[in-house]
């Protein structure tokens, strides 16, 4: 028998960077038109939430100052102000019942990054205001049928 296979092989499993597994995405070859097709219907996903969280803090009386703001430790999703508070705001958008609930999503990781990335926020834009800094996550369920569910969490870290 021989022991040593290629291609999609059980012996050959592509990783990542970090040496993790990489997930297959249905058979999908990486860069065809479908593959990409689902990263832009994730990414269409997950705007989508980020606007309907974007107005629901705008309808809670918060500014919004950033959005998708990046630097070299990853990317905030909505930076507001609540009066002089600054409010770091996560956004996890889900389809009901293929995944998770989308709070369930942010773990004791996430806030870490989340306060790291706060931090460098306020760095460059001129330190901590008079309020403080919290860090709030938006939930936001979409149903097969029916208005999307958006939950807001203030103060999860």
């Amino acid at each position: 028998m021989n022991t040593t296979q290629t291609g999609h092989g059980a012996g050959d499993t592509a990783r990542t960077a970090h040496g993790k597994p990489k997930r297959r995405t249905r058979d999908k070859p990486e860069g065809s038109p479908e593959a990409a097709g689902a990263a832009g219907r994730r990414r269409a996903l997950g705007r989508y939430g980020e606007d309907l969280a974007a107005r629901r803090l705008i309808d809670a009386g918060m500014r919004i100052l950033d959005r998708n703001w990046r630097c070299r430790d990853g990317e905030i999703d909505i930076v507001a102000a609540d009066g002089d508070a600054l409010v770091i705001c996560e956004v996890k958008t889900r389809r009901a019942a293929l995944y998770e609930h989308p709070m369930a999503a942010v773990r004791a990781e996430k806030t870490e990054r989340l306060r790291r990335l706060a931090e460098r926020w306020l760095e460059r834009h001129g330190g901590p205001p008079p309020g403080g800094v919290r860090i709030d996550v938006i939930g936001v369920l979409l149903p097969a049928r029916g208005a999307p569910v958006v939950e807001h969490v203030r103060g999860v870290a």
